[in-house]
């Protein structure tokens, strides 16, 4: 018999096989600072694109002093116990309810974090008999919830609604032929990678011809697209047609939560099922009583998604008029694609850094396939115009180096000695 963690010690995985290099700056980086557009970076001051602080709530002096004020009256421990048992106030049933009302849905449940609440909310509703139809591009917490799921599971090609009314054909001849179960189909209001929108009114539209529900994961649409912040069924029109709608706390409210809204008798039926919230206890009522505020700046300031908004054009505008791609972005969302290897990719997030003070997030191999760089910008209203105009000479300058081959040779020193 082997020991279970000599496999583990043997291949750490494709991201863990790189940690000794990696570890404390291309992954598990520390800014350091006030959050701000500009932070500190091991020492040095950098521009900062990477983090989901839409509306730039993270620092607003309203919100510090809310959350100080609720820390102090309240203490992280209240209240004790998950919901069900003796973690349930006023105050969490007065944010789900001004969420759901918000959402234009009868009813809203709290959920502690985003990612296992969308796990749970499939293990809860998906029984072995029914059908889950979910979009290729879909989030690893989607992912990772659709391993739960002991049924049968349908991918369809990203925003592809071709392929999804296909696998909504499959699906359907699936449950005809086993004479029960249900057909789930899941997409996002915004691929968080790409900044596209998911095809959320032409999905609605099918449900003229098939019986499904779906259930949408909104978490960078919330509070950034719609006439009043609502999210991407509220931008497209659609929000009706969405039974089942799921966003986080963690981007445009700057927090940490989530939440998901539909009819009543089904939260309910997930209140009283939803395991992850069962069995874990209730969100602090610090955060919680944060979140009424930062829900209320969101529905009464749009003065700050304006100015969200504002940024992101001009940041898209102005890299592509430098000849940078950005792809099909449709929302804030700004990813800046390139052609190069991991080397490449690396050395030049290095130069950006070190040389330009900008500090973006790269992905590359294994994530995207080989061959391909993707930076991906979060701009937020905290961003002034200074920040951008820097940023765009940064790209406009490493990306001269990477077509001349500057950064063929690998400039990645060994960062055991910069933890």
């Amino acid at each position: 018999m082997a020991d279970i963690f000599e496999k583990l010690v043997k291949n750490y995985g494709p991201l863990g096989q790189h940690r000794e290099r990696a570890h404390g700056y291309f992954a598990f980086p520390k800014l350091e600072g006030e959050i701000s557009s500009r932070m500190k970076f091991r020492g040095k001051e950098m521009i900062v694109w990477s983090l989901n602080n839409y509306l730039g709530l993270a620092n607003h002096p309203e919100i510090r002093k809310i959350d100080a004020d609720a820390s102090q009256q309240y203490g992280l421990a209240y209240p004790m116990g998950a919901r069900m048992m003796s973690g349930n106030s006023n105050h969490h049933e007065q944010l789900e309810a001004e969420l759901a009302a918000f959402e234009n849905k009868e009813d809203a449940i709290l959920l502690n974090f985003g990612y296992q609440g969308i796990m749970s909310t499939i293990d809860a509703i998906c029984g072995r008999h029914d059908v889950i139809v979910y979009d290729a591009e879909s989030h690893a917490c989607i992912i990772d919830g659709l391993r739960l799921h002991p049924g049968h599971r349908y991918v369809f090609k990203h925003n592809d609604v071709a392929d999804c009314e296909k696998q909504l054909e499959r699906a359907a001849a699936l449950i005809e032929k086993q004479k029960t179960g249900g057909i789930l189909v899941i997409t996002e209001g915004v691929f968080g990678m790409a900044g596209d929108q998911g095809k959320l009114k032409e999905i609605v539209d099918l449900k003229s011809k098939y019986d499904f529900r779906l259930l949408v994961d909104d978490a960078h649409g919330f509070g950034t697209l719609g006439k009043t912040g609502a999210g991407a069924g509220e931008e497209q029109g659609c929000q009706d047609g969405i039974d089942l709608y799921f966003s986080t706390f963690a981007k445009s409210m700057a927090s940490i939560g989530a939440f998901l809204a539909g009819p009543r008798i089904i939260i309910d039926y997930i209140r009283y099922n939803i395991r992850s919230q069962i069995f874990a206890k209730s969100l602090p009522m610090p955060i919680v009583i944060g979140n009424l505020k930062r829900l209320d700046m969101l529905r009464t300031m749009p003065e700050l998604k304006e100015k969200l908004w504002s940024n992101a054009k001009k940041l898209q505008a102005g890299l592509i008029s430098r000849g940078l791609d950005i792809g099909a972005t449709n929302t804030p969302v700004t990813p800046v694609y390139m052609k190069g290897g991991v080397e490449e990719a690396t050395a030049m997030c290095m130069d950006l850094r070190e040389n330009y003070g900008v500090f973006a997030s790269i992905v590359v191999y294994p994530v995207i396939p080989k061959g391909h760089i993707i930076f991906r910008l979060i701009p937020s209203a905290a961003h002034t115009d200074e920040d951008i105009e820097i940023t765009l000479q940064a790209f406009t300058a490493t990306k001269e180096k990477l077509d001349a081959g500057a950064y063929k040779v690998s400039q990645i020193p060994d960062m055991a000695d910069a933890r």
